[in-house]
C-alpha cells in the first residue's frame, strides 16, 4: 500500500510539473513567435533587436560576450554579425592595443533601427500583460524570481560537478 501511495504522489507531482513546464514554454515561444511575426512586418526581426539591444546597453561587445550571453556557437554569432554588418547596422572595429581583438558596436543606423523597433516591444509587452491585474503580474514576477534564483542553483551545483570531477 505505501509504494502505491508513493508511486502515486510520485507520477501526479511529475504531471503537476509537466503542466507548469509545459505552460512556461508554450508561453516563451507563442510570444517569441508573435512578437518577430510583429517585428519582421515592420523591417526589423526579434533576433537581430536582441543582439542589438544587448550590443547597445554594453557599448561595445566582442563576439565572445555575446557568445556568453546567449549561449550561442560562435559560428552562429559570426553570421549573425555578418549579417548586421552587411545591413549596415554595426560595425567591426579593431582595438588599437590588441590587433587580434574586433569590437562590435551599433552604428547610427542601427541606433536608429532600434529605436523605431523598441515601441513595438513595449506596446506589445503593455498588450499582453493587460489582462492581468496589478497584483497577479507582482505574484508571476515573484514566482519567476524564485524559479530563477533555483536556476542559478542548480547551474552552480553542475558547474562545482564538473570542477570536481
Amino acid at each position: 500500500m505505501l509504494l502505491k501511495e508513493i508511486m502515486s504522489n510520485t507520477f501526479s507531482s511529475a504531471a503537476e510539473h509537466t503542466a507548469a513546464v509545459d505552460a512556461m514554454r508554450d508561453f516563451y515561444q507563442t510570444s517569441q513567435r508573435t512578437l518577430n511575426r510583429l517585428m519582421s512586418s515592420k523591417g526589423v526581426s526579434l533576433a537581430k533587436t536582441k543582439t542589438m539591444l544587448f550590443i547597445h546597453r554594453q557599448g561595445k561587445v566582442r563576439s565572445a560576450d555575446l557568445v556568453e550571453a546567449f549561449g550561442f556557437a560562435p559560428r552562429t554569432i559570426t553570421e549573425a554579425l555578418d549579417a548586421l554588418e552587411k545591413d549596415g547596422l554595426v560595425e567591426r572595429v579593431v582595438d588599437t592595443v590588441d590587433r587580434r581583438v574586433k569590437y562590435i558596436s551599433l552604428t547610427p543606423e542601427g541606433v536608429t533601427a532600434l529605436q523605431q523597433s523598441e515601441p513595438l516591444r513595449e506596446r506589445f509587452t503593455e498588450q499582453l500583460f493587460e489582462v492581468l491585474s496589478n497584483e497577479e503580474k507582482a505574484q508571476l514576477a515573484r514566482l519567476l524570481g524564485r524559479l530563477n534564483d533555483r536556476l542559478r542553483e542548480l547551474g552552480e551545483g553542475i558547474a562545482a560537478d564538473e570542477a570536481s570531477a
